[in-house]
C-alpha cells in the first residue's frame, strides 16, 4: 500500500465532498498555483487503488498544484471517507467506473472546460480503464490516460494467494479483528515495517473506515480482471504506463508489453517499487508533468 510522507496538508489543498450525479466522495482538492492572472494548465483526476485511499497521492499535489494543474485526489465508494453501502454488488466494476465518469464531469464546471487528465494507481487502472472504455465520447471528457503500476489483467500468482485470504477471511469477522490478524501475520513472516505513530495510526483508521465489501468485491476483481489493452488500444486518448523499477503485484516486464499494445508513452522510476507516487513523488510528478504538457511542447 501507498505511504505518504506526511498528512499535513498544503495551503492550497482543501479537504471537501465532491458532489456529482450518483453521490459525494470525499475528495483532496489542490488549486492551481498561477503566477498572474490565467486558467489552470489543466485538471487532473487522481484515483486510487486497492486498500488506499485519496492520501496516496498527498505528496504528488504539491509539485503538480505548483506547476499550475488543478489536482484533485478521489475516495472512491466504499473507501475511506466516502463511505458506501454493505453490499458487494455496489461494487461492481461497472458501477466503480460509472463513479468515475460522474466525477470527471463535476469536475467541468462548465461545457467549455478543458478535459480531464485521468490517473489510476493499480486497481484504479483497471476502474479508469472500465470508465474510458464504458464513457460516450471519452476524449471530450478526459485529455490523457496514465496506468500507475497497473497491469493489463488479474494480478500475479504470488498476490493472488494473500488476497484470496482476504476474501475468505473478511466475510466472517469484522474490520478491526481483520486488521489484527493481518499485523500478527506480517510479525510472524518478519514483515515489520519501520512505520511512524502517526502513519501507523492513519492507516489502521484508514482500514476500518473501509466498507468490508468494497474489499471483497475489488479483491475479486483483481484476481479475475480479464486483458482488456486491446479494446482500450483504439480509443483516441494519449496513454502513459507508468511504474517503478520492481512492482509485486505485476512483473514490469509485462507493464513494458502493456504500454508497447497500447502505443503509450512508457515511463520506469528508479528507486520506485509499486508505489512511486509516494516513493519517489518528485521523479513520478515530473514524468506526469511532462506528460500532461506534451502537446504544449509540440
Amino acid at each position: 500500500m501507498s505511504r505518504p510522507s506526511a498528512l499535513d496538508l498544503p495551503e492550497n489543498v482543501t479537504a471537501r465532498r465532491l458532489e456529482t450525479s450518483r453521490g459525494e466522495f470525499a475528495v483532496l482538492d489542490a488549486a492551481a498555483v498561477i503566477e498572474g492572472v490565467g486558467p489552470p494548465r489543466g485538471t487532473a483526476l487522481l484515483v486510487p487503488g486497492f486498500t488506499g485511499s485519496k492520501e496516496d497521492f498527498l505528496d504528488l499535489l504539491a509539485p503538480l498544484s505548483t506547476a499550475g494543474f488543478r489536482v484533485v485526489a478521489v475516495d472512491g465508494r466504499g473507501q475511506h471517507e466516502s463511505g458506501g453501502p454493505r453490499d458487494e454488488s455496489a461494487y461492481a466494476q461497472r458501477e466503480l467506473a460509472a463513479d468515475i465518469i460522474a466525477q470527471t464531469s463535476a469536475l467541468h464546471e462548465n461545457e467549455t472546460a478543458a478535459p480531464v487528465h485521468l490517473l489510476g494507481h493499480s486497481l484504479g487502472g483497471h476502474l479508469v480503464r472500465a470508465a474510458v472504455l464504458s464513457a460516450d465520447r471519452p476524449a471530450d471528457r478526459w485529455a490523457s490516460l496514465t496506468l500507475m503500476s497497473s497491469g493489463p489483467a488479474e494480478i500475479s500468482a504470488a498476490q493472488q494467494v494473500r488476497t484470496q485470504m482476504l476474501v475468505d477471511f473478511l466475510p466472517t469477522t469484522d474490520m478491526e479483528t481483520a486488521w489484527q490478524a493481518m499485523r500478527r501475520m506480517d510479525a510472524e513472516n518478519g514483515v515489520q515495517p519501520d512505520t511512524p505513530a502517526w502513519l501507523d495510526e492513519f492507516l489502521h483508521r484508514r482500514w476500518v473506515n473501509t466498507v468490508p465489501e468494497q474489499l471483497i468485491a475489488t479483491a475479486r476483481q483483481l484476481m479475475t480482471e480479464p486483458d482488456r489493452i486491446d479494446e482500450l488500444t483504439p480509443v483516441p486518448l494519449r496513454k502513459l504506463v507508468l511504474s517503478g523499477e520492481v512492482d509485486y503485484a505485476w512483473p514490469v516486464a509485462l507493464l513494458d508489453v502493456t504500454a508497447k499494445r497500447l502505443a503509450a508513452r512508457r515511463v520506469v522510476i528508479k528507486g520506485a517499487e509499486h508505489s512511486p507516487n509516494a516513493e519517489r513523488p518528485a521523479e513520478t510528478a515530473a514524468a506526469l508533468l511532462d506528460f500532461w504538457t506534451a502537446d504544449e511542447n509540440a
